[in-house]
């Protein structure tokens, strides 16, 4: 089936989509609940990766061999590993809506990653997402008036540098997707999950052994929480996989930038938090930088198990 669908034709790919963004806007609440149970997010989070890269490896073996083979993916797993670790954290101690704004700093990343891995020409279109996305980031950053830190738009939090560092490595995880797009489905997808659960893992490891995090004391419910995010993140999975397949590169790029909405209304809704003027104005400029760069025909979007 092509992506030139007939509008009416549209709507369960547009629903796949849109619940592939709810799935990843609302991930901070499993995640916290987890840490709450006793487990990190880095434990947690390399939990659900490795369940679900398992149950891939059983359904598609094929993939196992092909990625054992392919030092070209071994990059790509731990690109979405870093992205995967690096959101997860961020959600659990920060700001929700500011860690997935500074999350969505990807055009910004991938204008100049694209041009160092893929030597792709920066256009006049792409320097203008690039000035969108470091306007955004530097309102969203900026310090409150009655902030300390300083009068410069950095990242002030480990959550605030966290979601800068997921956005940068799924912008890597995209580019090299793009340079393995001859390659299938199954072996891309089980590439980051095996990135998520070896990546997750290992700084679960190396912080926990500095004492920087906390070694895994699973309590109460826990097992029903990782058994739940790893059905969510499968499902959102095949659900982005459809969507992207059946929908034309424009529409799925505005669907998928709901995952903004859904963490903001549930952030909203369950924390009773109130987003600053700020926060929204410099969002809305990041947020129409990633729809120009969705829109772009030069920048065509591969599937990805990421949101």
């Amino acid at each position: 089936m092509s992506a030139a669908l007939a509008p009416a034709a549209r709507g369960l790919p547009a629903l796949a989509l849109t619940f592939n963004a709810l799935a990843w806007g609302v991930s901070w609440w499993p995640l916290r609940y987890l840490e709450q149970q006793g487990l990190h997010a880095l434990w947690s989070t390399a939990m659900v990766f490795a369940c679900a890269a398992l149950l891939i490896a059983c359904v598609q073996p094929q993939a196992v061999r092909q990625v054992l083979r392919s030092p070209a993916l071994w990059g790509v797993m731990l690109a979405a590993g870093a992205t995967n670790a690096s959101f997860s954290w961020a959600v659990t101690i920060g700001d929700v809506v500011r860690v997935v704004l500074l999350f969505y700093l990807t055009p910004l990343w991938t204008v100049v990653l694209a041009r160092w891995l893929l030597n792709e020409p920066l256009s006049p279109a792409s320097l203008v997402r690039v000035a969108l996305s470091v306007g955004g980031a530097a309102m969203v950053l900026w310090p409150e008036a009655s902030s300390s830190s300083g009068s410069w738009p950095v990242p002030r939090s480990l959550a605030d540098a966290l979601g800068v560092a997921g956005g940068f490595f799924f912008a890597l995880n995209n580019v090299l997707l793009r340079r393995e797009a001859a390659r299938d489905d199954a072996s891309r997808v089980l590439a980051m999950f095996l990135g998520g659960a070896l990546m997750a893992g290992g700084c679960g490891v190396l912080l926990s052994g500095l004492s920087l995090v906390a070694w895994p004391a699973p309590q109460g419910g826990w097992i029903f929480g990782v058994l739940g995010l790893v059905l969510m993140f499968l499902l959102s999975n095949l659900a982005l996989q459809y969507g992207t397949s059946h929908l034309p590169a424009n529409i799925a790029a505005m669907i998928m930038m709901s995952e903004v909405l859904f963490a903001a209304l549930s952030t909203t809704w369950w924390t009773s938090s109130v987003l600053q003027p700020q926060v929204l104005w410099g969002g809305s400029l990041i947020l129409l930088a990633g729809v120009l760069a969705w829109w772009s025909p030069e920048n065509p979007r591969p599937k990805t198990a990421l949101s």
